[in-house]
């Protein structure tokens, strides 16, 4: 998916009592841009002024959570930029809050909420386990662009099933699955997942 860029106005003193926009955010994606217009609508120039990022989710990574801007001249705005990733542990279509604090040399500080969701994965994928070899157990991943009903078992080289790790429904998302193996031999085994209208299968190796 594309990286995505928002563009927020931050103004001094002004509160935006406006509906906000939920921002979507692309799944599992990198060099995503959140830049923050820092306009000074005072008539003193603002010297030393910070905008920070307050406690974001652990699923958005951003390169950086602070940024120093030197001055704002009055009447002009600056641009704070910070550069993130999503993970793709990300839940998928819920609305999050992301909070922004804005502060300068004379003590005056301020405070930007604005609200972001995460897009559905494009398509149906079926990651290879790990780890792998594994002993006893290895966790299956596996990403829906859509809730599904969703089949995932393990079968051994003769077609036979031994485990079923998922039969139910799902949401969009990213998945993971833990397969215990303890009980079962050494060898080369085949997981298969299904949602109806997607099937894949791969190989892992027990080893014990």
């Amino acid at each position: 998916m594309r990286p995505t860029r928002i563009l927020i106005a931050l103004l001094f003193i002004v509160e935006c009592a406006a509906a906000q926009t939920v921002n979507q955010l692309p799944f599992a994606s990198q060099g995503n841009m959140i830049e923050l217009a820092v306009a000074n609508g005072s008539a003193i120039a603002a010297t030393s002024v910070k905008v920070s990022v307050q406690n974001p989710p652990a699923w958005l990574e951003f390169s950086q959570r602070e940024q120093i801007i030197g001055e704002v001249a009055a009447g002009e705005e600056q641009l704070a930029a910070f550069t993130f990733s999503v993970d793709k542990s990300a839940p998928v279509g819920q609305e999050q809050t992301l909070s922004f604090t804005i502060s300068n040399s004379r003590g005056e500080s301020w405070k930007k909420e604005i609200r972001v969701a995460v897009t559905a994965p494009e398509t149906f994928e079926l990651f290879q386990n790990y780890p792998n070899p594994f002993n006893p157990t290895t966790v299956i991943g596996y990403q829906l662009p859509v809730d599904s009903r969703v089949s995932l078992k393990v079968y051994n080289l003769l077609g036979q099933e031994v485990r079923t790790l998922v039969d139910g429904d799902r949401k969009a998302g990213f998945h993971q699955e833990t397969f215990d193996a303890r009980t079962l031999a050494s060898g080369v085994y085949v997981y298969q997942l299904n949602t109806g209208s997607f099937s894949a299968l791969k190989r892992l190796v027990l080893l014990k």
